[in-house]
């Protein structure tokens, strides 16, 4: 019973993680659509922060031990190559 529970937990967390994730890159998405060029010092900014947020997120999930250290990593890489797939994109306009 306490397995499945940690198990869930576990599960639970990444979840919320991946949809962090997600949010982020669907923020990005919309601002280089409509409101501001890769350039742009706001761009970056919100960039970085929604990308330090992450990071300290997964950070403190590793720590309880709900989320392995590799998948935490794995999912703010995947998440860069999103990004930089969609700046080579956005800046082939």
């Amino acid at each position: 019973m306490a397995s499945e529970m940690t198990i869930n937990h576990r599960e639970k967390a990444y979840e919320l993680l991946k949809a962090d994730a997600e949010k982020i890159l669907q923020l990005i998405k919309v601002q280089m659509d409509n409101l501001t060029m890769p350039q742009c010092p706001l761009y970056e900014e919100v960039l970085d922060t929604q990308m330090f947020g992450l990071s300290r997120e997964i950070e403190f999930a590793v720590r309880l031990g709900l989320v392995d250290d590799h998948d935490g990593k794995e999912l703010i890489d995947s998440l860069e190559r999103q990004l930089s797939a969609l700046h080579e994109a956005s800046t082939k306009k």
